[in-house]
């Protein structure tokens, strides 16, 4: 039953997939005939200063300010686990130090019998 449902589920998306690429086939050819889009990535830094947003922008203050906040949330994430373990413990102790409480009252009833 479950491989009858997986099987009509396959097909229908095959279908679904064979529609859409129909539809598009115009289009997909009316882009080959225009031709292939050619970008010039050694003036693209050039380009990207030529633009208002853009023009003051120092690549090298960006990437300091950017390494800088990655810094800050790996030192705040290490605070935080530092914190968990810490934490983590002093509950097993107190867990171990409750255990031995035990021990001496069980000796005590021990030796009474």
């Amino acid at each position: 039953m479950i491989e009858l449902i997986a099987l009509i589920v396959f097909f229908v998306s095959l279908a679904g997939i064979l529609v859409v690429a129909f539809r598009k086939i115009p289009q997909l050819l009316e882009l080959s005939e225009a031709g292939p889009l050619v970008l010039d990535c050694k003036k693209l830094p050039e380009k990207a200063k030529k633009l208002p947003f853009l023009k003051n922008l120092s690549f090298d203050l960006l990437l300091q300010k950017t390494l800088s906040k990655f810094k800050i949330i790996t030192l705040k994430t290490e605070n935080r686990t530092s914190n968990l373990l810490q934490r983590l413990r002093e509950d097993s102790k107190r867990k171990k130090f409750g255990e031995d409480d035990n021990y001496w009252e069980e000796i005590k009833k021990l030796t009474k019998k």
